[in-house]
């Protein structure tokens, strides 16, 4: 199913839809355990996760090192704020080559419905100015293809 949506929502958050046939629970499973987020969390093609660490519990730490097929590398880390399984997962964002202003933070929240599971993150930035960034950085596309690769892990999980 791909009916994703990626919205601007008041001044400072997007707001990103999609719906997956699987359980909230494996979900919930692939975006807390690193060996699942190393095959799904790539972006657009050419794209790798070498690095992937997450101490998923509130106060706990991750760091993404992405890597690729040219060479180039993009990092990100922050802190997991609230943690409650399988329903809802926020953390911060914060790159290592910063490339808007400020921190974001992540809000993840499944809804399971029968035999789907709405998946709805809340990314909210610091100011107008950082939102407008991330929504002008393409991010559409690599959303769209992580997404994609999220929806066949689900299927073999």
């Amino acid at each position: 199913m791909n009916d994703l949506k990626v919205v601007p929502a008041g001044d400072r958050n997007i707001v990103i839809t999609r719906t997956f046939k699987a359980s909230k629970e494996k979900i919930f499973d692939a975006y807390t355990k690193p060996e699942h987020l190393k095959r799904w969390l790539l972006g657009p093609k050419g794209w790798t996760l070498p690095v992937c660490t997450l101490d998923p519990k509130p106060g706990g730490e991750y760091h993404y090192m992405w890597r690729h097929e040219d060479g180039r590398e993009m990092g990100m880390h922050g802190v997991v704020k609230e943690i409650h399984r399988p329903d809802h997962l926020q953390t911060t964002e914060l790159f290592d080559e910063p490339w808007y202003p400020g921190e974001g933070v992540n809000d993840l929240s499944l809804t399971e419905d029968g035999t789907t599971t709405l998946h709805t993150v809340v990314l909210r930035y610091e100011s107008k100015t950082a939102r407008d960034m991330v929504l002008q950085s393409g991010m559409h596309r690599g959303l769209s293809e992580s997404y994609n690769r999220l929806e066949d892990l689900l299927r073999i999980m």
